[in-house]
């Protein structure tokens, strides 16, 4: 008997096993899955499946944020050379439990002109440094107009 496609699959599900492996089982017995999967399972070679071992897609999808989160670095720079540059995931840790202190460097780094970058392991900016360019630019506009207004407020205050 001619062993089909579809039996194939339906063993290859069934048992999680290689075309190979299915479609030998099948041709030894005729088609029969059944048959076929008691062979398997006494060659062991039937796998579990990801489920089937108490793997879920969540953890699965966790897990790998977390390592994209250790490999993607947070870079604090000046014109010269990198201050900081540490494990995203820190940073989001620092920001979570210390929030004062991860506020507060937020604040000195853009008015003391340095950049904050998010980098990926391959040295790819994300599109959060843009709002950081941005944010940037608003608070070294604010300090030149500040600037530019103190000596206003001296004339007035001779006059």
């Amino acid at each position: 008997m001619k062993v089909t496609l579809e039996q194939i699959d339906s063993l290859r599900e069934r048992a999680n096993v290689s075309y190979q492996d299915a479609k030998e089982a099948l041709e030894k017995f005729e088609g029969d899955i059944v048959d076929a999967l008691v062979y398997l399972e006494k060659e062991k070679k039937v796998k579990a499946s990801k489920k089937a071992e108490g793997k879920s897609d969540f953890w699965e999808r966790i897990k790998g944020i977390i390592r994209k989160g250790n490999k993607a670095k947070l870079q604090i720079r000046n014109e010269s050379r990198i201050v900081l540059n540490i494990p995203l995931n820190l940073a989001i840790v620092i920001t979570i439990f210390a929030t004062h202190i991860a506020i507060l460097g937020l604040v000195l780094t853009l008015l003391t002109k340095h950049n904050i970058r998010i980098e990926k392991s391959n040295g790819e900016d994300f599109e959060v440094n843009k709002v950081f360019d941005k944010m940037a630019s608003a608070v070294n506009t604010m300090k030149t107009e500040s600037r530019q207004e103190k000596p206003n407020l001296e004339k007035k205050t001779e006059e």
